[in-house]
């Protein structure tokens, strides 16, 4: 008897479950655990990396997000604002801004400033000013795209309303628009903060000491001295716990901002 187009589908799933419970089961069996758990999970080297992966890698990483991600939202709320401006040279600086720097690897504005700056002006930037600058150099031209959109979401309704009432063109961006659209773009801007905390692990090209070590340092420091992969494990556990708590953030944001524009309303 010739199988319905639902049964076949049922099938086929069935068949992809059992090959891949197969494969697992497979694996399970020729792996050398012992050998796999040596590398991977030397609880005797992971105990090690503590307390310092804690208080000195992670709460770097910490801080160096927090610092870049606060410079990146305020660059970006600017350049949001000059791309949206009626001025012409605005609107020109702020997109060639935003198309250079979204167009470099992060990788490259690291060097540029940490190293290519001071060397060009024979100066020299404290280490987190030049973190803070090249995550904010980063961030700032991605976050003006998405603050724009979210300006540009608000319902121009709520700006007529807003200048009804006698409201500056300022005072109704500043009082009206600009929370509205933060609203909106919540959930991206979290996104945006976990991207940021990955980046952050590029700081050790400027130079680090042991106090100054985040947790991409820390772990290749420590990989240095122990024969397996112990350390980037402990670095990746810590990586996730602040990013799976972050993605948890982002996703309930989405839930109760992100299902559309707010429409029409009064102020």
């Amino acid at each position: 008897m010739a199988l319905s187009r639902r049964q076949r589908r049922s099938a086929f799933r069935t068949g992809q479950y059992v090959l891949l419970l197969v494969i697992v089961i497979v694996l399970a069996l020729l792996a050398d655990w012992s050998k796999i758990g040596k590398a991977f999970f030397d609880l005797d080297v992971a105990a090690k990396q503590f307390p310092d992966v804690i208080t000195v890698a992670l709460k770097n990483t910490v801080i160096f997000t927090a610092l870049g991600f606060a410079l990146g939202l305020g660059l970006g709320l600017l350049l949001a604002l000059m791309r949206l401006s009626s001025v012409g040279p605005y609107r020109w600086f702020a997109r060639g801004y935003i198309e250079f720097f979204r167009g470099l690897p992060a990788l490259l504005i690291f060097l540029a400033v940490g190293i290519g700056v001071p060397t060009a002006f024979n100066t020299q930037l404290p280490r987190n000013v030049a973190i803070m600058l090249a995550l904010g150099i980063v961030s700032s031209a991605y976050m003006a795209e998405t603050i724009r959109a979210g300006i540009q979401a608000v319902p121009r309704g709520q700006v007529e309303a807003a200048r009804s009432l006698g409201m500056s063109p300022a005072r109704t961006m500043i009082t009206v628009v600009i929370p509205q659209a933060f609203r909106i773009i919540l959930p991206p801007l979290a996104n945006e903060l976990i991207m940021l905390t990955k980046d952050s692990s590029l700081a050790f090209l400027l130079g680090t000491t042991p106090a100054q070590q985040e947790l991409a340092q820390f772990s290749r420091q420590a990989l240095l001295e122990a024969k397996g992969l112990t350390p980037i494990v402990v670095a990746g556990l810590c990586y996730l716990v602040i990013t799976i708590p972050l993605s948890i953030l982002q996703q309930r944001l989405e839930k109760k901002y992100g299902a559309g524009v707010p429409g029409g309303g009064t102020v």
